[in-house]
């Protein structure tokens, strides 16, 4: 009888097995991946930070060092923020600035959700048409209808030169509004609206009770839409409240600082970072709000 002889028993010792080399290429093509896009990504940040920063440092340059080669303060004039908030007429355009963002954002947002909410959820004859007319008036420029309006409110009302010709219209709303709003609400469950009229809700209750929490990332980001707008807003009250200064906004009051100043380029800066700085400010700390509101209003059509 035939006895088979292991290899271990005969005392050969079989080769080892070959060891395996790490996949060089593709850890190499992973690690020329993460420099590319992060290069890119630094790249694009510069390409953003470097105007803000020139126009900070600038700001606290002094006269004869400003738009200069020497890129670097050799003293930091703090001073020229102190200059620009004294000159004549500054702290008006702030408080008028504010209101009429404040105001502004506060009608639009009231004044748009309802239509939002009957458009999304309502079944009526025509809705298909409303809905088309809301959306062919952001197709509209403003200053198709500029005399027109501004015979209107000038003429009939007699409200030239005050801003309350830009404000009151926002207590209508705004179509650009109404449809992200609109979009917004077409993620949410009707099943929840219709539990709510089951124990006798009504249209109102359900809109402010239920729909209103719901929506909070998507009124977020159409109020900071609405008040980006209405903060650097030039036109409107260049036409209705440029022949009173004591109605002038900051993105105008800007101008005739400007002009005021125009070879003094580090009060310029100063003046231009102080009326940027608050939607700055604003943004970064509801950054999330904006994100969050503007992705789910594309979410479903």
């Amino acid at each position: 009888m035939a006895q088979t002889v292991t290899a271990e028993a005969a005392g050969v010792v079989p080769p080892p097995a070959p060891a395996r080399t790490p996949a060089q290429p593709h850890r190499r093509k992973r690690v020329l991946n993460w420099i590319g896009v992060h290069t890119l990504a630094v790249t694009a940040l510069l390409f953003f930070i470097l105007p803000f920063v020139f126009l900070f440092l600038t700001s606290v340059m002094s006269d004869k060092q400003a738009l200069t080669s020497h890129l670097w303060p050799t003293s930091w004039e703090w001073g020229n923020y102190t200059e620009v908030m004294r000159t004549p007429g500054f702290g008006t355009w702030w408080r008028n600035t504010l209101m009429y963002a404040g105001l502004g954002t506060l009608f639009t947002v009231v004044s748009s959700l309802p239509v939002a909410y009957a458009l999304a959820k309502f079944r009526f004859r025509f809705r298909g048409v409303a809905l088309m007319l809301v959306i062919s008036s952001m197709m509209l420029p403003p200053q198709v209808i500029v005399i027109p309006m501004y015979i209107f409110w000038a003429k009939q009302m007699h409200l030239s030169g005050t801003l309350w010709p830009l404000i009151i219209p926002m207590a209508f709303g705004d179509a650009f509004t109404i449809f992200l709003l609109r979009q917004f609400l077409l993620t949410i469950p009707s099943e929840y609206l219709d539990a709510a009229r089951v124990d006798g809700c009504g249209e109102l209750r359900i809109l402010i009770s239920i729909v209103l929490p719901m929506i909070r990332p998507a009124i977020a980001a159409v109020a900071l839409f609405q008040f980006f707008y209405c903060w650097n807003d030039y036109f409107g009250p260049q036409v209705y409240a440029s022949e009173n200064p004591g109605a002038w906004t900051l993105s105008y009051g800007l101008e005739s600082f400007k002009g005021a100043h125009q070879v003094n380029w580090n009060l310029m800066m100063a003046a231009t970072l102080l009326v940027m700085a608050p939607v700055i400010l604003v943004f970064f700390f509801a950054q999330k709000a904006f994100i969050e509101g503007v992705t789910l209003t594309g979410v479903k059509g």
